[in-house]
């Protein structure tokens, strides 16, 4: 339905958007917009990096018996 909308159509919208909302409301709309993405884009990242965090700290030495046999080693 929506393959054969075309550049005519897509500037159609933009202009009947534009003659609806405003200039004012579309600007204001698109900053949200914007400040979604970054927050999303953070989020992401955050989410990215706590996952390679708990990795590399299941990826640590965990043999049994390697704390004492380094206490060995020093007595």
């Amino acid at each position: 339905m929506l393959n054969n909308i075309g550049l005519p159509g897509l500037l159609l919208i933009a202009v009947v958007v534009l003659v609806l909302f405003g200039r004012g409301k579309i600007s204001s709309l698109m900053g949200e917009v914007g400040k979604g993405i970054t927050s999303f884009k953070k989020g992401i990242n955050e989410g990215t990096k706590e996952l390679e965090q708990d990795a590399a700290d299941a990826a640590k030495d965990v043999t049994p018996g390697a704390e004492t046999a380094t206490e060995k080693d020093k007595a």
